[in-house]
């Protein structure tokens, strides 16, 4: 039986790092919830032993289930009649078994009827259902929206809510419209009060809404009259049993077709207001976003695992010549970079994915007690942590799943031009990655402040202060090297004090950046598990070298008049 968690030894890897101990203890809560439900664990290993046997049936869904009914799902897509959608039935299918399995509302609090996982196991769940089917990812994965309403809504909300989620209700987030995508300041759907409904209607349409005909929605209006800026909006919950909103149509997109992209229609929609108002741009939306970024991150590795796979089985079996295409070094060489990069990726997901599970249980515990002087300085470590390896995460993943699904369909040549092999679907799925939940172009935005302020640099020295296998010192040196040629570019780039030259070159800045830190866990990686990650770190770091010198060439080469020319 095909089982995606045993068949990936590198997930467990991930899921036995040392600092899941603390995750964990933050997460338990000293275990209190032994007392109340029979599932809860009693101690460390007990809990990590959950972790465990729960992605093993996650794995098996997976494999069993999921991946088989992709291409199906694939070809037939949902479809839209009378204002509402109807799921593939390959999707009907996975939904199905992923809500008996339990696997909705996983990271949700047990009192809500979740399993109360950190972030780590839920990001390898998501890296697997990606990894089957990028398109029921989108579906699956949207169950996190819920901790949007843990974190801001009130106990009455999200007992009826969460609680729904936990029991198979699916969400979406609405944000998106004709006239707001990127910039979501100019957001117009239109929220008013009813002082004698006591509630309030949504008015407007909205555009691009993944899974938009979920059961409940999570929805950004303007709620403040003669306002267009963030200050004037509000976030919102829609029940879609409260009617109010039909689907106008289904996109006819380029991949992930499982998931419905859907263009909505409100009219006098009855909502709830989520939060307080003013804050919907400013304060939640904010961290919605970076839990779905995070989200991306992982879809992006999971497709970066399925590309790999495909090339690696096809490269095996495909002969020319008298011998397998494996065997001819240009083919061997792709196969080694897809699965160094593959590596690299995940590494600073799941690291990402710490950083974001320790400040979070801070913050939650923060709402119970007053944290302690240390923990309060371990939650704004780990919170800037959180900020700053996100749109990195997010970033470098989508690109890298991008690039594995290109060299898929090279390696399978002419055969991954056609319908019939995997690749063809997954290199379609993969476009994506780089476009929502925020552009490659606006995750470097968020990154760059974290170059100029030495954000970056200040962590690659910590990382370059832990130790690191015998064998592994010479590459450890030259990731030493590396930083010093990327700080002294950094350098060279402030002292410029020239805004639009920093603009410019914030992608390069960003991306070396990127690779130093990955070269760096890669390492880690390596020092705990040879066998696993020894091939991917001596293949990324020559990677890493070769990309940051074509960077600090570009830059250095680079003249202030240059500009004109970009310019358009």
């Amino acid at each position: 039986m095909a089982n995606f968690y045993q068949d990936t030894p590198e997930l467990k890897h991930h899921l036995n790092h040392p600092l899941m101990k603390r995750i964990v203890e933050l997460k338990e809560r000293n275990y209190a919830d032994k007392d109340n439900f029979d599932y809860a664990p009693v101690d460390f290993e007990d809990a990590m032993d959950s972790y465990d046997k729960v992605l093993e049936i996650v794995g098996e869904i997976c494999g069993e289930i999921i991946a088989p009914n992709a291409e199906g799902v694939d070809h037939e897509g949902p479809s839209v009649s009378n204002g509402r959608v109807t799921y593939a039935s390959g999707t009907i299918e996975n939904l199905d078994a992923t809500t008996k399995a339990s696997l909705m509302g996983i990271a949700m609090p047990r009192r809500y009827g979740g399993l109360n996982f950190p972030n780590v196991p839920y990001m390898m769940a998501a890296d697997m259902v990606s990894r089957s089917d990028a398109g029921f990812e989108n579906l699956w994965g949207l169950q996190d929206c819920a901790e949007t309403i843990y974190e801001f809504a009130t106990e009455d909300q999200k007992k009826r809510y969460i609680t729904r989620v936990c029991q198979g209700a699916t969400m979406s987030m609405d944000l998106t419209e004709p006239d707001a995508g990127s910039d979501l300041q100019a957001v117009m759907l239109k929220a008013t009060y009813s002082e004698k409904d006591e509630c309030w209607y949504l008015n407007g349409v909205k555009r691009f809404i993944t899974n938009g005909d979920s059961d409940i929605h999570l929805v950004l209006a303007r709620s403040e009259e003669g306002t267009r800026d963030g200050r004037g909006l509000s976030m919102f919950i829609y029940d879609k049993r409260n009617g109010g909103v039909t689907v106008r149509r289904i996109e006819n997109k380029m991949g992930i077709k499982g998931s419905p992209t859907c263009e909505l229609v409100y009219k006098n929609a009855k909502a709830e207001l989520c939060g307080d108002r003013k804050l919907g741009l400013i304060k939640y939306v904010m961290a919605l976003m970076n839990g779905a970024r995070l989200g991306i991150a992982a879809q992006s590795v999971g497709i970066c695992q399925a590309a790999y796979n495909e090339a690696l089985v096809y490269a095996k079996d495909r002969r020319q010549f008298g011998k397998a295409i494996i065997e001819f070094p240009a083919v061997a060489e792709m196969l080694s970079l897809m699965k160094a990069k593959l590596d690299a990726c995940r590494s600073l997901l799941y690291e990402t994915t710490r950083f974001v599970d320790i400040y979070k249980a801070l913050d939650d515990i923060a709402k119970e007690r007053k944290l302690t002087p240390e923990e309060r300085q371990e939650q704004k470590k780990f919170s800037k942590l959180a900020d700053s390896f996100t749109p990195l995460s997010k970033g470098m993943s989508s690109e890298f799943a991008n690039q594995n699904a290109y060299d898929s369909i090279q390696v399978h040549g002419g055969s991954g031009f056609m319908k019939d092999y995997a690749c063809e679907r997954i290199y379609r799925d993969a476009r994506i990655t780089s476009i929502y939940e925020g552009t490659t172009q606006l995750q470097v935005v968020a990154a760059i402040r974290y170059v100029t302020t030495g954000a970056y640099l200040n962590q690659i020295r910590e990382y370059e202060a832990m130790d690191v296998a015998p064998e592994l010192e010479g590459l450890k040196n030259r990731l030493k090297d590396m930083a010093s040629k990327y700080a002294a570019v950094v350098t060279q780039i402030i002292e410029a004090k020239d805004q639009e030259l920093l603009d410019f070159c914030a992608r390069r800045l960003v991306e070396m950046a990127a690779h130093i830190i990955m070269g760096h866990l890669l390492l880690q990686d390596a020092s705990r598990n040879s066998e696993l990650f020894n091939a991917s770190a001596q293949v990324y770091i020559r990677f890493a070298e070769a990309e940051i010198e074509k960077h600090i060439n570009f830059i250095r080469k680079f003249d202030k008049d240059d500009l004109a020319y970009y310019r358009k």
